[in-house]
């Protein structure tokens, strides 16, 4: 049975060095690697919610590894384990709140894009349809309501915010 009342919000990992925090995901250095630890925050239009789903961080971070690892011979990148005992030995501490929930990667060049995969009409897509009936030059029909389903999903492009 899951424990629906764990959640992790913001880990405090004391004795490793804090690089950045993302809208999930907090970046702790060693030498040359980075871990990835995935929280359970929930954000929505750049929003960071005060309340979390149980285990959330551990679901994007499965998810994550599986294509990284699906896509490695295609595209190089940065992954190298989500197996804690891979992990440098200061990080093996907190086995308990890594395991599952974080990734050891290369260090690399940041590039700052993101893209949205969006089935219903709202935020910054919703300012842009009023705007221009369109979002991110995706055409939509006529008449759309704020927050309504659109007819298919669209993918459109956006762009990571420096935090």
């Amino acid at each position: 049975m899951i424990d629906m009342t764990k959640v992790l919000l913001k880990p405090e990992f004391k004795n490793l060095t804090h690089v950045a925090s993302g809208k999930v995901r907090e970046i702790y250095s060693s030498g040359e690697n980075l871990l990835f630890v995935s929280s359970d925050r929930l954000s929505a239009f750049d929003v960071i919610m005060n309340q979390g789903i149980p285990y959330k961080g551990a679901v994007l971070n499965s998810i994550s590894a599986f294509w990284f690892d699906y896509t490695r011979d295609l595209v190089p990148n940065h992954f190298l384990s989500m197996n804690v005992e891979d992990y440098p030995v200061e990080f093996r501490e907190y086995r308990s709140e890594l395991e599952g929930r974080s990734m050891l990667v290369k260090k690399g060049k940041i590039v700052p894009i993101e893209c949205i995969v969006r089935g219903y009409l709202s935020g910054t897509g919703w300012n842009d349809y009023r705007n221009t009936g369109s979002i991110s030059g995706v055409k939509l029909r006529q008449g759309l309501l704020e927050s309504e389903k659109l007819d298919e999903p669209i993918f459109t492009p956006s762009t990571k915010k420096r935090r």
